[in-house]
């Protein structure tokens, strides 16, 4: 986890297809809930290579600015860097853009865990208690 610094950036492109749009009027375009799931998939794909064996990450954090759309079948960069880091909170800003223009910008947040200690909550949750 010491290599996660402010300023590291990764690009990914992703295709606009089916799952990822909504419907406005004739048109189905590339949806606000599917960049909530594109910044985090971009963020967390930025430091999982970084973790320590036992790590994970969870969202704990976002928000979205939806610009402009984006028909199904283009493209959608997500640009992703990170701006803060304070031991095991990570901010992120995430840029979309298409080929025309910006699409909207996210400020996502991610909190770096201890997977075992994750599980056992989970297991206890899942038992009632």
């Amino acid at each position: 986890m010491d290599e996660i610094k402010v300023g590291l950036k990764a690009t990914y492109e992703y295709e606009v297809i089916e799952r990822y749009t909504t419907t406005r009027g004739d048109y189905k375009v590339f949806s606000t809930p599917s960049m909530c799931l594109l910044a985090e998939q971009s963020s967390q794909k930025l430091i999982a290579p970084l973790l320590k064996p036992g790590q994970g990450q969870v969202g704990t954090l976002i928000t979205i600015r939806h610009m402009a759309a984006t028909p199904l079948g283009k493209k959608v960069r997500a640009e992703v860097e990170i701006v803060e880091v304070d031991r095991r909170r990570i901010n992120f800003q995430v840029n979309f853009f298409d080929d025309v223009e910006q699409v909207g910008d996210v400020k996502h947040e991610r909190f770096v865990i201890d997977v075992d200690k994750y599980r056992d909550r989970l297991k206890k949750k899942l038992a009632g208690g």
